[in-house]
């Protein structure tokens, strides 16, 4: 694993943890950032999530 693959798979955890943290306020009825901002994180965490994810895993392939 590089230091770029390792920066791609934190980017990855936190991108994953405020999907599950909006899922979470979106499902309580009142977020706290509102509603329209609460589901535009939502929308945009999902494909950072994926992406850095697969980018983390293509880079610490191409560096074995």
């Amino acid at each position: 694993m590089t230091p770029k693959s390792g920066l791609f798979l934190a980017v990855s955890c936190i991108a994953a943890i405020a999907a599950v943290g909006s899922i979470f306020e979106l499902s309580s009825g009142i977020p706290q950032l509102g509603t329209p901002t609460t589901a535009v994180i939502l929308v945009l965490s999902i494909p950072v999530t994926i992406g850095s994810f697969l980018a983390a895993v293509q880079d610490a392939r191409a560096n074995q």
